[in-house]
């Protein structure tokens, strides 16, 4: 079990583990298309990705991408954190091959009641570094010496 993650502990210019999926094959973005039962081709049928809509190659899917975005943040807090909000967007593709990197920045911190509240700067970077979803994040860590966030955490909480 990972080490508790406590409001204390983290400060703004703090780096947290990053999260590597890949490099990713055609059949991974394939079952992450079967399992969301997002037919677009774009995703699936290379000949369409690239002729069609004029594509370099079939897509990564942007929920699998967002999953990978909350999975970096989750992973970071475990059972006692709480992704309270996530934002990003999408601006760049990326295809068969790519390896992307899920990382995170703290950018803010703040005591709210009895809870800590984390701003984060996040993004996918592939494996040349260049970002592709950048976006923020907020996350509510316990006080060392606070109740535990509940589950689920409600924002009301915060008062």
């Amino acid at each position: 079990m990972a080490e508790t993650v406590y409001f204390e502990t983290v400060a703004v210019g703090d780096d947290i583990p990053v999260l590597a999926k890949g490099p990713m094959t055609t059949a991974h973005i394939i079952r992450w298309s079967a399992a969301m039962e997002n037919w677009h081709k774009i995703h699936y049928d290379w000949r369409y990705a690239t002729e069609h809509d004029g594509l370099p190659d079939v897509l990564i899917n942007g929920s699998w991408k967002q999953h990978v975005l909350a999975q970096v943040l989750v992973d970071w807090v475990g059972e006692t954190g709480w992704l309270w909000k996530m934002n990003f967007q999408y601006r760049g593709m990326n295809i068969p091959g790519d390896t992307l990197t899920a990382w995170g920045r703290v950018t803010g911190r703040s005591q709210r009641g009895r809870y800590g509240v984390i701003e984060l700067d996040i993004g996918l970077k592939d494996q040349n570094g260049k970002e592709g979803s950048p976006g923020t994040a907020v996350i509510v860590l316990p006080l060392r010496d606070g109740p535990p966030v509940p589950y689920p955490f409600h924002p009301a909480a915060l008062h």
